[in-house]
């Protein structure tokens, strides 16, 4: 049988699998796209003639301090190239570097590392100017701005809520839940409490059909933390869109909401990875470095595949998980929840709530849908077992037991680089 080799992102160093060459569908990729020549004048062009806001000089103008929210390790977005002229422009406009605070806006997410701050940074701003991590669990450092229209209490940090000058930094992306990454998002979860946080990602919002990969109109999720965004504040945004070898394909800045719109509908198209019909298997990755070092991340390369596998097929997803399964609250949960159906009772019957638990339920929508089988390095066998999935020793072993069930016709499509492509059906 004649095979197509095929790299996954995996880890640092990707790896190479065997796909039967006339089963397979795809591989489904990120639309290719001319990459940005010269990205510091494509930013130092939005800088200044952003959308929906005055350009950033003017905004920055009489400011005494500035808050700059950046994503933490989990995103690769390429902050070296996009703050040195975001800090000039601060600089030339009258705002000293010890009035300039680096919040890095971790969600809940474990704190940076001093290596982690280094490498997303570099050298120069790492050692010169303030830079610190959010700590969603800690209230005292939150200040309460009100309760949205769906009852969600919006506690963000005080940092960036006193800054005379609010600026977030990121990256657009799909996302599993709130359509896409970037914008609101760096606020809301990103410097927003625990409290905020466990009502955004309850079930009363995940469970909409329209809490999902790709969709912003209707969706709850994307509606709500945009509200808190706006209680918040934002003055300006500066997002890109990568190619699959993460290079900056486009950049937007300015207001909070024009500016990512602006972003999200030329992502868009980029990521769209049309398939005629449903498969009976997919193999896809969870993006490699950085978004593949536990299996609480490696969820997201499964939910986006869900729109091209056929009820009752397979995902094969291999992830690197070198820093293991997740928090301990994570842990905890696959502890006392020996199903995923018993999990799902648990938080339906909103007298249970751990941090954390979103995932768990964006594991349990895949698994009411597909079997999952996890190959990876990171995880013994006897942890995955655990975590509701069954585990592979390779990729070419899950996919011959997986071609063997489903029979001669089977097909299969081949994601590697996981959720940032979003499959959809032709007619979709």
């Amino acid at each position: 049988m004649k095979t197509i080799r095929v790299t996954l992102d995996y880890g640092r160093t990707g790896l190479d699998v065997e796909i039967p060459a006339e089963r397979m569908v795809g591989p489904l990729t990120i639309r290719e796209h001319p990459p940005v020549l010269d990205p510091d004048a494509a930013i130092a062009e939005v800088l200044a003639r952003p959308t929906g806001s005055p350009p950033l000089a003017e905004l920055a103008r009489g400011k005494k301090s500035a808050c700059i929210l950046i994503c933490d390790i989990t995103r690769p977005v390429p902050n070296r190239v996009i703050l040195p002229p975001v800090l000039k422009t601060l600089h030339d406009s009258g705002i000293d570097r010890e009035d300039v605070l680096i919040l890095v806006a971790t969600g809940l997410h474990r704190p940076s590392t001093a290596a982690e701050k280094l490498e997303m940074l570099g050298p120069e701003i790492a050692s010169t100017y303030r830079v610190e991590d959010h700590h969603g669990t800690h209230r005292e450092e939150h200040t309460f701005l009100g309760t949205t229209p769906r009852g969600i209490p919006a506690w963000i940090d005080t940092r960036y809520v006193r800054a005379d000058l609010k600026i977030t930094v990121g990256l657009i992306e799909p996302h599993l839940m709130a359509g896409y990454s970037g914008g609101r998002k760096l606020i809301c979860p990103g410097v927003a409490s625990i409290e905020t946080v466990r009502h955004w990602h309850g079930p009363a919002l995940l469970e909409h059909p329209n809490a999902d990969c790709g969709i912003l109109d209707g969706n709850p999720v994307h509606e709500e933390n945009t509200r808190i965004g706006r209680m918040a504040g934002c003055d300006f945004i500066v997002n890109v869109t990568l190619d699959a070898h993460r290079r900056i394909t486009s950049v937007v800045a300015g207001d909070m909401e024009a500016a990512f719109l602006k972003g999200v509908e030329f992502v868009r198209e980029i990521v769209r990875a049309p398939v005629a019909r449903p498969v009976d298997i997919v193999v896809t990755s969870s993006a490699g470095y950085p978004l593949d070092t536990t299996f609480y991340q490696s969820v997201k390369g499964l939910t986006g595949c869900l729109p091209i596998v056929k009820q009752g097929g397979t995902i094969i997803i291999a992830a690197s998980m070198t820093e293991g399964v997740g928090s301990p609250e994570l842990q905890s949960i696959f502890a006392e929840n020996p199903t995923p159906d018993a999990f799902m009772q648990r938080i339906l019957g909103k007298d249970y709530f751990v941090m954390d638990q979103w995932q768990v339920e964006e594991l349990a929508k895949v698994l009411r849908k597909a079997r999952v089988k996890v190959v990876t390095d990171g995880l013994s066998p006897e942890v995955l077992s655990r975590c509701y999935v069954e585990t592979a020793p390779s990729v070419e072993s899950a996919l011959a037991d997986s071609l063997a069930e489903y029979g001669p016709n089977a097909q299969v499509a081949v994601i590697p680089k996981g959720p940032y492509v979003l499959p959809v059906l032709a007619e979709a």
